[in-house]
């Protein structure tokens, strides 16, 4: 499990740091600039996360993330055209979507073992790992963050997150096979949303004179 979990979080990684570059191409940002926000938008939530547990970011064990990063931002940099295609983006999606559940299951596994704050910061800290690195992409281009896009993308995160917590709290025994069925749940969810572009109501509110 744990060679499986590496080589799909190198997937993920691949795509956040591809979806993050494809995310401010309209920006017209340079390769360095390139280069900075795709590698924050791949790491960015687990560094995050690691910064509130208190441990040594995860990429400072295993540098690969940060080389596999950088060489998916070159690459999407020099063939921005193919990842544009419209089939080859929409796969790239629900790659990241994949990533994310892996992502979120990731972070509420690595608190829960520190037995940090449980039961709710296990869940906070998954969802920061999934989506921390987008959130801090967006504010340091100037774009709308995920949050406030409407998307949905952070609730089935947090959804799965909270199941995973049920399940390590009253039925541990089980945690191997709540984390795949947890994983998929996000996943199912994700590509669900974008599949049929679900997203999150709005909040209208009528403006008096």
């Amino acid at each position: 499990m744990d060679q499986i979990h590496f080589w799909i979080g190198i997937i993920a990684t691949v795509a956040f740091a591809v979806t993050g570059v494809l995310a401010i191409a309209d920006r017209g940002v340079d390769l360095f600039g390139i280069l900075v926000l795709g590698v924050i938008t791949a790491i960015g939530g687990g560094t995050l996360r690691d910064i509130i547990l208190d441990v040594p970011a995860f990429w400072s064990i295993s540098s690969v993330y940060i080389w596999v990063a950088l060489g998916a931002c070159v690459l999407t940099f020099v063939a921005e055209s193919f990842f544009t295609q419209p089939q080859i983006y929409r796969c790239m999606l629900y790659i990241d979507g994949l990533g994310a559940a892996l992502f979120g299951i990731q972070g509420v596994d690595k608190a829960w073992n520190l037995d940090f704050g449980l039961p709710v910061a296990p869940v906070i800290l998954g969802l920061v790992t999934a989506i921390g690195g987008g959130l801090l992409r967006d504010i340091l281009a100037g774009k709308k963050t995920l949050l406030m896009s409407h998307e949905l993308y952070a609730i089935p995160v947090t959804l799965g997150c909270c199941i995973y917590v049920l399940i390590l709290n009253f039925f541990p025994q089980y945690s191997l096979q709540g984390s795949a069925i947890c994983m998929l749940a996000i996943f199912g969810l994700r590509s669900a949303a974008i599949r049929w572009d679900l997203r999150v109501p709005k909040l209208f509110i009528t403006k008096t004179r």
